[in-house]
């Protein structure tokens, strides 16, 4: 059994212009202990799927599913506070920003202890005093923050980009869930401390079984411990499956352009050289192409693509596009 299993998952936004549906039948599975890469432009709708997952409200979205399911259960279902005990106990969520994320007005030591549950620290007052610090300091040890006392005292704005987003994944893994989705963890960072974030949550997801949802724009940020990757494209699905398998072998167009982008930018390129990039811009909320909305700015497309394209299935691939790049072995 998956332990995250979405289908057809459709969110619908009231705007002054009318009802726009920014999230199109979106379907997602992650199992116990695994890395799922969700890849998109700006845009794209990622991380108006990550809330929809952990239940971030909002009066203007209309949230719709066949199926909205955690371990079993059917989240749609739940109320407001069934909802929050689940989210709060097994669900944690990290940002692209972690400035905006921690208290300025708090030390790291008083955040990382409002996370840790209360009845994880037991005893008399001192001891349950003495008991919370030792677990802050683990908590940093565990996220590679080894001097801590250089950190444990800080407010965030003393921190660096790199060493404020592990306190944050200190605080988020405080609690221990079973999904951690991190939300564009390393935009803006050296390339060095992306590779030290991303080991952080390769470690983490192998030592404590942890799923992990990673949200990026771009193919050079997924981990190389992937296992499953999905493309989004203004609110659509594109393609689906194994990481390797899509990254080696695209069946969509869009999956083969964020592919080419995604290499040229690993090279150096000639003065005033053109990158492999669609033609056009993503289209408006109020602007919304009909059928493939990826039609306007593919090279494929043909009549047929008003049309949107059904699902198609090989193997362990899931793909739509009326006129794919490549036609998957049965």
């Amino acid at each position: 059994m998956q332990l995250l299993d979405i289908r057809n998952l459709t969110v619908e936004m009231k705007t002054p212009h009318g009802i726009v549906r920014v999230l199109d039948k979106v379907n997602l599975q992650l199992g116990k202990g695994e890395i799922h890469s969700l890849v998109g432009e700006s845009g794209s709708g990622k991380s108006l799927l990550a809330k929809a997952i952990v239940g971030f409200a909002n009066p203007n979205w209309e949230v719709t599913a066949d199926r909205l399911w955690w371990n079993g259960q059917d989240l749609l279902a739940m109320n407001t506070k069934q909802r929050r005990a689940v989210t709060g106990r097994d669900m944690a969520m990290i940002f692209q920003d972690p400035y905006s994320y921690l208290d300025p007005n708090s030390t790291i030591e008083q955040q990382i202890v409002e996370a840790i549950p209360e009845g994880d620290v037991r005893g008399t007052f001192m001891r349950r005093r003495v008991d919370r610090k030792t677990r802050v300091k683990r908590l940093l040890h565990r996220v590679g923050i080894r001097d801590h006392e250089s950190v444990i005292d800080s407010y965030p704005f003393e921190l660096s980009q790199g060493v404020a987003q592990k306190v944050s994944i200190a605080i988020a893994i405080a609690h221990r869930p079973r999904l951690l989705i991190a939300d564009e963890p390393t935009t803006a960072m050296e390339p060095s401390t992306k590779l030290q974030i991303h080991r952080l949550l390769a470690r983490l997801a192998a030592s404590q079984e942890m799923s992990v949802l990673l949200i990026s724009q771009d193919l050079t940020s997924i981990l190389p411990e992937t296992k499953q990757l999905t493309l989004l494209y203004c609110g659509q699905l594109m393609e689906t499956g194994p990481a390797e398998e899509v990254i080696n072998h695209p069946a969509h167009p869009y999956t083969d352009s964020m592919l080419r982008m995604s290499l040229q930018t690993q090279q150096e390129l000639p003065h005033k050289a053109r990158l492999p990039t669609l033609p056009g811009a993503i289209p408006t909320l109020r602007h919304m192409p009909i059928g493939c909305r990826l039609g306007p700015r593919c090279p494929y497309a043909q009549k047929q693509c008003v049309k949107a394209p059904l699902a198609t299935q090989k193997q362990q691939r899931v793909f739509h596009c009326h006129f794919p790049l490549l036609e998957l072995e049965s």
